[in-house]
């Protein structure tokens, strides 16, 4: 039997379905709305990360008068309607689940996002392709923390040594880096520097199976 990953566990927004500049439009309006101007350095605190963290940072920076839960709360409804209206699959994303499927590899889904959006983007991509989806609420503190994929491994029952992390934005790839998965980092907004354990490719287009079961040889030898 081929020595493939024991699963590889997929980010969402910006990996599998091109809605991380959905996300960046919902933060720039929000950002807009408080009469802040979003530079380079608000972007570690809003690409990868979950609502509650950039609508805290929104907060800290704007001096807002509205709670940071409110603020939440319109980012994510935002985020969820635009959702709604455009989930497009990343180039290649399809057919590398469906040879995963085909080799019987379990994917997973690990996201940052509230699990309004993931099931949003479940409905259109297909609920079919993973063996298990981890949204913002099913641990007690996401990305860039490792505590996501900890918990992905752990339900699926691996170690995270032998599982492959697909991810696109730098706070995703601590996560994964993290856990102790070896990484494919495919960069959808930002650069992503590779390093021990993190490869990169410029699309999923260019990942099969048997590239990414040489990421976990590597991250075993």
């Amino acid at each position: 039997m081929p020595d493939y990953p024991s699963a590889v566990l997929f980010d969402m927004d910006g990996t599998l379905v091109d809605t991380e500049h959905l996300w960046l439009e919902a933060a720039t309006e929000l950002a807009d709305e408080l009469g802040l101007t979003l530079g380079d350095a608000d972007l570690p605190e809003i690409l990868g990360r979950a609502v509650e963290h950039t609508a805290a940072h929104f907060f800290r920076i704007s001096g807002e008068a509205r709670p940071e839960a409110e603020l939440a709360a319109r980012l994510n409804d935002a985020f969820a309607a635009k959702v709604a209206a455009e989930t497009v699959p990343r180039p290649g994303a399809l057919a590398l689940l469906q040879e995963l499927r085909d080799a019987a590899v379990p994917a997973a889904l690990v996201s940052a996002s509230p699990r309004q959006v993931v099931d949003l983007v479940l409905e259109s991509l297909g609920r079919e392709w993973f063996a298990l989806t981890m949204a913002a609420e099913d641990t007690e503190v996401t990305k860039p923390d490792p505590a996501p994929y900890l918990a992905a491994a752990a339900r699926l029952g691996f170690d995270p040594a032998t599982c492959v992390a697909v991810e696109d934005t730098p706070t995703g790839v601590a996560s994964a880096h993290a856990a102790g998965c070896a990484v494919l980092a495919v960069p959808s907004t930002v650069p992503i520097a590779a390093a021990e354990r993190i490869t990169l490719l410029e699309s999923l287009a260019q990942a099969d199976l048997a590239f990414l079961s040489t990421l976990t040889a590597r991250t075993a030898a």
